[in-house]
């Protein structure tokens, strides 16, 4: 496995030109999606590892998404907007936002929510060694080498 991928909704090429080079600092893989029918097909092929989802898009708003998005996935979603009202944060989080950024941010800051966001999910990635940990799990994956405190486990390439 790789490093995290991030889906972008942003239909705001500016906002998408200065997340995008940020998450390319870290390393991140990124897919992005312009509007909300996109980013749905965008989250259910790509299986991001976290999603920055805009409200203010262009077919849809990004409520109905993250609403469609929650029917059957748990991904991390941090909403990226620029509506500022305490109801709209609100909204966001109820419906299951595990962050939300106004508009204008600083890159360093949604850089941190995303690293909040990964180790409260428990997934730690070492690229140098081409290693997942997920808590007291290390799954090498060149090896198929799956360790678990002091012991280990060989699996097979389907499992």
């Amino acid at each position: 496995m790789s490093n995290p991928m991030i889906l972008v909704v942003e239909d705001d090429s500016t906002v998408q030109n200065l997340i995008v080079p940020a998450l390319e600092t870290q390393e991140y893989r990124y897919c992005t999606a312009q509007d909300g029918t996109q980013a749905i097909l965008e989250a259910a092929t790509q299986r991001p590892d976290i999603m920055l989802l805009d409200l203010g898009l262009p077919d849809m708003d990004g409520i109905e998404v993250l609403k469609s998005v929650r029917k059957w996935s748990s991904l991390p979603v941090v909403v990226v907007s620029a509506r500022s009202h305490e109801q709209d944060k609100v909204s966001a989080l109820d419906l299951g936002a595990d962050d939300y950024l106004t508009k204008p941010f600083e890159p360093e800051e949604l850089l941190a929510c995303i690293r909040s966001l990964l180790r409260r999910s428990g997934e730690e990635v070492s690229a140098d060694a081409g290693e997942t940990v997920f808590g007291d799990l290390t799954l090498r994956q060149s090896t198929f080498l799956l360790r678990c405190g002091e012991r280990e486990v060989r699996l097979s390439q389907r499992e």
